[in-house]
């Protein structure tokens, strides 16, 4: 030892390798379980490196998801899970959650975060019972079609994050702050924009669209479904045709999971134009980033008052 003390060099050398072994060791990439791909796109913009799985993409119905061994796999290694809640996952999340067995993402656990905790929503039902349908006693779930929510959402989940990796606490809140200032620019550009929607009326399928709809001044005058959840028939579309020719809307929306055959039928009796959208980001193209997907929302609607 004094032998070190005496040499420079050898002193310098042996106070490198104890920092070494002293410092902290980088914070590992979290394993994240998105229960939509909205979630998924949010969660990418706050942890680049993150390892995330969907478990639904833009062409499935995310009420009802099959609990597929991938799924339970993909559960059973996540340290966060992040899902919508207010009912929608109801039919097959918690038994993705049995099945996996993990006890990190289980219900009042840090590792599962619940969107809807974040935002108030709209359409509370003052009666929930079967025979109004698929109804959630929560209030309407699609709320990340409204970016005043999505903004919401993102602040809690970044508080979410920085929970579980303190480390990585003040980097995902540059990103978080990164995003918001890029995003409210984007909300600005897109109202203005969607200037001709407002006042407009829509003619659409369940209410998938209806936070976006509000946002930006459209409404929706006729649903498809007779009922929430319950499929377009051939009475209930006849029932309303009236209605929607009196209502002079600028068009009909689907979501791209839907069966699009009760659009068509009403557009080819009302001359309307049927427009299938993304309900959600895709998997590539410019719907597969969150701004990119609101901008080709914003604009399909706008192109159809021209």
């Amino acid at each position: 030892m004094a032998r070190i003390l005496s040499d420079p060099a050898a002193l310098f050398r042996l106070l490198a390798a104890l920092l070494l072994v002293l410092a902290p060791l980088p914070a590992a990439a979290l394993t994240i379980f998105a229960c939509e791909p909205e979630w998924a796109a949010l969660t990418k913009v706050l942890l680049p490196d993150a390892r995330i799985t969907s478990a639904t993409h833009a062409g499935q119905d995310p009420h009802h998801i099959e609990a597929r061994p991938a799924l339970i796999s993909a559960l059973r290694r996540a340290d966060l899970a992040v899902c919508t809640g207010a009912s929608l996952e109801a039919g097959w999340f918690p038994m993705l959650q049995q099945r996996a067995a993990n006890a990190r993402v289980q219900t009042g656990q840090p590792g599962l975060f619940i969107a809807s905790h974040a935002v108030l929503l709209d359409d509370i039902p003052a009666v929930v019972d079967r025979s109004h349908g698929d109804v959630h006693a929560e209030g309407n779930p699609h709320f990340h079609l409204d970016p005043e929510r999505m903004l919401a959402v993102a602040r809690d989940l970044a508080d979410r994050i920085g929970g579980l990796q303190p480390a990585r606490a003040a980097e995902v809140r540059q990103r978080l702050l990164d995003w918001e200032k890029h995003w409210e620019a984007q909300m600005a550009h897109w109202q203005a924009l969607a200037k001709p929607l407002d006042g407009r009326a829509i003619v659409a399928q369940h209410g998938g669209f209806l936070y976006l709809f509000r946002w930006l001044g459209l409404r929706q005058i006729a649903d498809l479904e007779p009922r929430p959840g319950l499929p377009p028939t051939v009475s209930h579309l006849q029932s309303i045709l009236a209605s929607v020719r009196a209502g002079q809307p600028i068009g009909i929306v689907q979501g791209r999971y839907q069966d699009p055959r009760a659009g068509r039928w009403l557009a080819d009796r009302t001359g309307l134009p049927l427009l299938v959208l993304p309900s959600t980001v895709t998997d590539d193209g410019d719907t597969a980033t969150l701004d990119g997907w609101m901008t080709h929302l914003v604009e399909a609607l706008v192109a159809v008052t021209r």
